[in-house]
């Protein structure tokens, strides 16, 4: 009986989903970032030389807290929800390198892993029912 009622309401697990994901990251990651300013952007943007990007680190991290911040607000509303799941996506891989480049240990590595499934599944699935994604763009 419960499996019947979670299978036929599945798109409010991924509203769930979203809203909670989202929300941490307008609140707790990005509008730090955003708030920042230049030296803070560019102490974040040099985690790219381990990329072997090494210039304009104001850029780069201008660009995360952006991902970070304006990503969160997106997911949250479902609104272009794989596009900014794969940005996202992207930050969270140079977070996991960032954190393993350090040697951090893997209670820190392990969170942009989670949060780099959490995209990942978004970018496949979509913002789903209660989107909208699904409100402007649904197939009729």
């Amino acid at each position: 009986m419960l499996s019947k009622f979670f299978n036929k309401h599945g798109d409010i697990g991924i509203l769930f989903l979203r809203l909670f994901t989202g929300l941490g990251f307008v609140f707790v990651h990005g509008w730090g970032k955003i708030l920042g300013g230049p030296e803070m952007w560019g102490s974040i943007g040099k985690t790219m030389s381990n990329l072997g990007i090494s210039f304009t680190p104001e850029f780069w991290g201008f660009m995360a807290a952006i991902s970070e911040f304006g990503g969160g607000v997106l997911i949250v509303l479902g609104l272009f929800t794989r596009t900014a799941s794969a940005f996202m996506s992207f930050t969270m891989v140079v977070a996991m390198i960032t954190h393993l480049s350090r040697l951090d240990p893997w209670n820190k590595v392990i969170y942009p892993v989670e949060m780099l499934g959490i995209f990942l599944c978004l970018l496949f699935i979509g913002g789903g029912k209660y989107s909208l994604d699904n409100l402007i763009f649904k197939k009729k």
